[in-house]
């Protein structure tokens, strides 16, 4: 803002109007300051501009001002601008962006309170919202109908409250609780699927080889202080209902097998927090629980052999849709200058899909110039500028289009630091249908379709605290059309598939904590699938910094998306008539876009 003496002018005339306002401030009078270079407007216009939202009929409550102020303010000067040059026949000058946004209740300082009818002293209707009553700054358009059908069980009311919840309030007694009701819930998978009459408990001595389930940990002492899984350190833990949740040492025999693991994969994954069940004995003398054969998890159930998948085969060409996927950062590290999402979002202009997944991080605290405080504008007006007032004018030009939005722990605009996350509160975007702001990680559909989506680097994490050892292979599955079982982007995928959940490596990597936040008593809100449609998703979207991809894990087609900071996008298409099953009519890519 320049310090001239216009300016300091402008200032002393905006302090005789709103000087004796409570909340009027110096960086509210800086604002106004630039409305009014900006528009060419008078401080005493903008005073009035001002006090006809606040005087609005039937409104009450105390003249104030707050943050929000300003952009409602300069909402209703471009609502008068917009319909001047309407009026005339002339399109709005572009280089006026359109702004939306909040609703002007609570942007105001207002209540939400309307004095409808006073019938004695002091009786208000509280019912009715205030923004009813308030002028609208501009029309947001006629929202198109949206050709692909949406389900999401996260979203709903019931789910939302769960998921924001309060964090920093864990005990360890819940914390413990979660843990152990995760190994309880697999184990009883693992007797059912191999048709076994018990577990075993890995401390008790046995002379049979018996079958436990627990949870991979490691001895720090063990791990050549490096913290990082080997074979000297491996642990198992048992629940506290099956083995009192003791800690036993593992040992492996040579040429131990692994049952029931996908076809030409001759070893085993292991890593912090893996359940895992273990076909072998405890003799006694060594105080270790001797491996003979890991047992594979069994596979969730593919949605394409439900009926839900035969009601598809008959689908027709309106079932069909096109879909864009866009993980953040949305600008480089050293930036806010957000040049690769401009580049994506003209491509989104020009294609208009169908759906648009775009995940978090959208202002990331790890951008340099977010650390150091060197910034102009808040985050939330950051997204603002970038993101929100690009999505309406995206739906604006393709009205039909579904939008959804998943945030990142990464995310300053997000209340909720923590994972699992519930969605972002952007009131300048939840008051759009077309637009859906889903909780961190959820699971949807879109024409019967399903999607799983997080916005964690779980491949990374994975990778990093992963020990790989050589097995031999008893009864292997085969999976038609899936990647080798040698891929390890394909290896990675499946663990969280195996282990149905989003990020199951327990805890996580010290050094890599920071991304994740975990809270370990909210482990119900991780598991890849619900209850009420327990099968693999359709698509399992991960993104993470390891090389782009999309595979077919099993029965599911795993994409990493990259990041849009490197230039890299994914996009998917939908053929909904036609013959075969669900994956076969799933056409993903993921590739580079223009900058």
């Amino acid at each position: 803002m320049a310090s001239s003496s216009g300016s300091d002018e402008l200032s002393n005339k905006l302090l005789e109007q709103f000087g004796d306002t409570p909340g009027c401030d110096n960086l509210f009078i800086e604002q106004c300051v630039d409305l009014c270079q900006t528009f060419n407007v008078s401080p005493l216009d903008l005073y009035y501009k001002w006090e006809s939202i606040v005087l609005a009929p039937n409104a009450i409550g105390q003249r104030y001002v707050d943050n929000g102020t300003p952009t409602a303010i300069r909402a209703i000067i471009q609502s008068e601008l917009t319909r001047a040059a309407l009026a005339q026949g002339v399109k709005a000058e572009p280089g006026l962006r359109k702004t939306r946004g909040a609703p002007l209740v609570g942007m105001l300082g207002l209540g939400s309170r309307m004095n409808t009818r006073l019938s004695g002293v002091g009786l208000v209707d509280t019912a009715a919202p205030l923004r009813s009553q308030l002028p609208i700054p501009r029309s947001v358009g006629k929202a198109g109908t949206i050709k692909v059908a949406f389900e999401c069980l996260d979203i709903e009311e019931v789910s939302r409250d769960k998921r924001n919840y309060k964090y920093m309030y864990e005990k360890i007694s819940e914390r413990s609780g979660a843990l152990d009701e995760r190994i309880d819930k697999l184990a009883d998978l693992v007797r059912q699927h191999y048709g076994l009459a018990e577990l075993g408990d890995p401390s008790a001595s046995t002379d049979e080889e018996v079958v436990v389930v627990g949870r991979i940990t490691l001895d720090p002492e063990a791990s050549s202080g490096s913290g990082k899984l080997n074979e000297a350190s491996l642990y198992i833990e048992s629940s506290r209902m099956m083995g009192s949740g003791v800690r036993v040492p593992l040992r492996f025999i040579p040429n131990f097998k692994v049952r029931g693991g996908p076809k030409g994969q001759a070893n085993v994954g292991l890593f912090p927090g893996a359940v895992v069940a273990l076909k072998g004995k405890n003799g006694g003398g060594g105080g270790w629980f001797s491996v003979f054969e890991v047992m594979a998890l069994p596979l969730l159930p593919s949605t394409s052999s439900t009926v839900r998948g035969e009601t598809l085969k008959q689908g027709t060409e309106e079932s069909s849709f096109s879909m864009a996927i866009a993980c953040g950062p949305f600008t480089q590290d050293s930036d806010l200058l957000f040049k690769p999402w401009s580049s994506l979002f003209r491509g989104l202009m020009s294609q208009k899909p169908g759906v648009v997944l775009l995940i978090g991080p959208f202002i990331d605290s790890n951008n340099e110039k977010i650390k150091t405080g060197d910034v102009d504008q808040t985050p939330s007006e950051l997204f603002h500028t970038q993101f929100t007032e690009n999505l309406h004018d995206f739906l604006e030009t393709s009205p039909h289009t579904l939008v959804l939005i998943v945030p990142s722990v990464r995310d300053v605009i997000s209340h909720h630091c923590v994972y699992p996350q519930s969605p972002l509160s952007i009131s300048g975007l939840s008051g759009d249908s077309r637009i859906k702001l889903l909780p961190n990680p959820c699971r949807f559909s879109l024409n019967g379709v399903t999607f799983a989506v997080t916005s964690v680097d779980v491949l990374f994490h994975l990778r990093k605290e992963q020990l790989v050892m050589r097995a031999e292979e008893v009864e292997s599955l085969e999976v038609e059309g899936q990647s080798p079982a040698t891929d390890t982007m394909a290896s990675l995928s499946r663990h969280i598939l195996q282990q149905r959940c989003f990020y199951p490596a327990f805890p996580s990597p010290l050094e890599l904590s920071h991304e994740v936040n975990l809270d370990v008593s909210h482990l119900e809100h991780l598991e890849l699938c619900h209850e009420e449609a327990l099968s693999a998703p359709d698509v399992l979207i991960v993104p993470s910094r390891l090389k782009h991809f999309s595979k077919v894990v099993d029965h599911t087609i795993a994409i990493n998306p990259s990041f849009v900071s490197k230039y890299v996008s994914a996009n998917l298409f939908f053929r909904g008539n036609g013959e075969g099953c669900i994956l076969s009519r799933i056409k993903p890519d993921v590739e580079r876009f223009p900058e």
